[in-house]
């Protein structure tokens, strides 16, 4: 199965593009789709929508997998940033992709083991989960490998599992990293 996530915004939105096959993690290609810093929304709207409907047509993913939108003190902020999930999700639904929403600690928790993480702990297991050398990867990227990576672990635990974590954990304990 290959999977498309996405950690969505603005100013930079991050994709990632995973194979999760016989429990075999792979990355495929990541990355940051930077739409022009303009005044107007719409034109970087418009970049977004095309730079992930360009990924699907190139990358013919199986499935899509999008963050939620976290709401914090600053209403401007989400507003926006449910801009771009909403053009993410219509590139989605224009190739007629089964789509997966996950809010922040719910991927966190799925690749590090903590809903709070930091980016940095993040990061830090993508790198150790895909085999990933050292080296400068934007915090964009790596939340949307992450988003894809929390994607095929649900996949797989609702498979055998009924969708339990718990039972996922369970059955995977070469997943846990100590």
């Amino acid at each position: 199965m290959t999977i498309i996530g996405i950690d969505p915004g603005t100013i930079s939105t991050g994709f990632g593009i995973i194979s999760y096959e016989k429990n075999q993690l792979v990355k495929i290609t990541s990355g940051v789709i930077k739409p022009p810093l303009s005044k107007d929304l719409a034109p970087r709207l418009q970049a977004i929508y095309d730079g992930i409907f360009k990924l699907i047509k190139n990358f013919n993913p199986d499935e899509f997998s999008i963050e939620t939108a976290f709401f914090d003190k600053n209403v401007q902020s989400a507003m926006k940033i449910g801009y771009a999930r909403g053009v993410s999700l219509l590139a989605a639904a224009h190739n007629n992709l089964t789509i997966g929403e996950y809010s922040p600690r719910e991927v966190k928790k799925a690749v590090v083991g903590i809903g709070a993480a930091s980016k940095e702990q993040v990061q830090y297991m993508i790198k150790k989960l895909l085999d990933i050398p050292k080296g400068k990867m934007k915090f964009d990227e790596s939340d949307a490998l992450a988003v894809a990576i929390c994607h095929a672990f649900k996949k797989n635990s609702a498979n055998k599992s009924g969708g339990s974590w718990k039972k996922f954990i369970e059955e995977n304990p070469d997943r846990i990293i100590g």
